[in-house]
């Protein structure tokens, strides 16, 4: 795979570069910049080389809305880069040819208000690629979609990684011949999108420990007592990870008044909505054995407010990065628990990706890897 690093001359080009700003944003403004600046050392080097850098994105609201990326672009000039923010893309193009200089920036407005991106149309694809002479891809997030800003421009211009995507792949490549003992945490919901990695890393970790909503499914299978607790749809047969020695599983759990043996069963109004002190207890050894982790998802209920053992389990794992073990976390609300704790240059890799590292974990690339490979 071809990198921004293999391009010969810069100055002068047009470079589209798809980036990830889908980013929370309250009041306008941006609260966690945590994937702006992993796209920061790509916009550098292709500005510091003269390139024209055009940047697109996707932005969602909190309602689930498309959301102007206009909070980005102030975002992106308060970590000192001069970018122009091109709001109607009627005017692109002519900004693009008579005001751009060498080493300039322009970012342009939401990709997804345009219905060619998602369906990956082509007449959409050779609209953004008429913008640029290169493609770069440093969206790892979003590299899982076969959208028209991810494969489909590919096809019409020479593409090629970024220095984000690169550190990605690099680094969750890492996991597929991991020192020993290596402990994978999955926590979180949506067995249908993580039973993949439940499936292969059976095989390659010395313990897996599921906990968060994930574990209330293996309960259930399991015959107990679950209560109101969430569960995912479908039928997993979990029962074949069941009595694997490898298998780790909350020891307690905590609803909102107390502590509850999973083996002894809940009651039928109660709630599971986070571990319990005894599991956390768990996971410290478990941790501090560990030569290498890789986790994914939280321990409760965390978009409700039930993160406070979250919270300990990043704080442990980050300790054990300074004491040597290698690690690798992920994932929306383990990110949100990271930036929380003020640890997030405390691990050995924080990938920006949510399904986009799920996948690349279970199959070992992506849609968006794939058509870079083979331009």
């Amino acid at each position: 795979m071809k990198t921004i690093k293999d391009i010969q001359l810069l100055k002068g080009v047009k470079v589209l570069v798809r980036a990830d700003f889908n980013v929370p944003v309250k009041n306008d403004v941006v609260v966690d910049d945590y994937r702006i600046q992993a796209t920061l050392p790509t916009i550098n080097f292709l500005r510091e080389k003269g390139a024209k850098v055009i940047l697109i994105s996707h932005l969602e609201a909190s309602d689930g809305s498309n959301g102007s990326l206009s909070p980005v672009a102030k975002q992106l000039k308060k970590l000192g880069q001069e970018v122009v923010f091109i709001e109607n893309w009627k005017n692109a193009n002519n900004i693009i040819e008579n005001e751009m200089k060498d080493g300039g920036c322009v970012l342009l407005e939401n990709l997804r208000y345009f219905d060619g991106e998602k369906a990956n149309d082509t007449k959409f694809s050779k609209e953004l690629a008429s913008l640029a002479d290169i493609y770069v891809n440093d969206a790892f997030s979003v590299s899982h979609r076969a959208h028209a800003s991810v494969v489909g421009v590919t096809k019409y211009l020479s593409s090629y990684a970024g220095l984000q995507l690169e550190k990605e792949i690099g680094n969750l490549s890492k996991v597929f011949n991991p020192a020993h003992p290596f402990l994978f945490i999955l926590g979180g919901a949506k067995f249908e999108t993580k039973l993949p990695l439940l499936e292969k890393f059976m095989d390659i970790a010395d313990f897996v420990f599921v906990g968060g909503a994930l574990a209330t499914d293996i309960f259930k299978e399991k015959g107990y007592e679950i209560g109101k607790s969430l569960v995912s749809k479908g039928d997993f047969d979990l029962l074949r990870f069941a009595n694997n020695p490898k298998l780790l599983l909350p020891l307690d759990l905590s609803n909102q008044n107390r502590e509850i043996k999973p083996v002894n069963g809940l009651n039928k109004e109660d709630q599971s909505m986070d571990s319990g002190p005894e599991t956390l207890e768990l996971l410290k050894q478990k941790v501090s054995g560990a030569k290498f982790i890789l986790w994914n998802g939280p321990l409760g209920v965390y978009e409700k407010g039930f993160k406070d053992n979250t919270l300990k389990l990043a704080k442990m794992i980050a300790e054990a990065t300074s004491n040597g073990t290698e690690t690798i976390v992920g994932g929306g609300d383990t990110l949100a628990a990271i930036a929380e704790n003020g640890d997030q240059g405390k691990f050995t890799f924080v990938s920006t990706g949510g399904g986009a590292m799920l996948e690349f974990l279970a199959k070992g690339t992506l849609p968006g890897i794939e058509v870079l490979n083979n331009s």
